[in-house]
């Protein structure tokens, strides 16, 4: 087997025997790396702290990816001018603090007869925040609702 690791002296092809004979001398252990290449790989190492610093990396990565969330504003088919704005200025500091907008027209009872007010009503929304997000799926009718998802384009963190 070929031996390689920073705490041999001579990597090179070695005999099983060896190279437990090495590894016990050096007070490590002995990992095979590739055992498919000719002759197989082996490296001397501190197995436990090998785990280790792999448990530190996959921790330090989790640590680094950042979660979606997201935000859901309701409309009805007829939200009045007041309260659009209100929403809209909700929808707009939700963007910039990175989250995702669920924006949704629910239509109550025989109001799905404007379902043309509804898409109306979500492209305006998309539109006026344009600045602040990207539209991720346009406006589709799920049963009654209908849905518009936006993303932020640059996330400002708060300090």
């Amino acid at each position: 087997m070929r031996l390689v690791g920073e705490n041999i002296e001579n990597p090179g092809v070695y005999t099983r025997e060896e190279a437990l004979n090495m590894a016990h001398k050096a007070e490590l252990d002995l990992v095979e790396i590739s055992p498919s290449a000719d002759p197989p790989v082996c490296k001397v190492i501190d197995y436990q702290k090998f785990l280790y610093q792999q448990k530190k990396k996959q921790k330090e990565i989790k640590a680094n990816t950042t979660k979606v969330v997201v935000k859901e504003i309701r409309f009805g088919p007829h939200t009045d001018e007041h309260d659009y704005n209100f929403k809209l200025k909700h929808a707009q500091n939700f963007l910039q603090d990175g989250s995702k907008v669920k924006a949704y027209v629910f239509f109550k009872g025989r109001t799905i007869v404007y379902k043309e007010d509804g898409e109306i009503l979500l492209l305006r929304l998309a539109q006026d925040l344009e600045e602040y997000g990207r539209v991720e799926q346009l406006p589709r009718l799920e049963g009654k609702r209908m849905i518009i998802i936006l993303a932020p384009k640059a996330v400002k963190k708060k300090n």
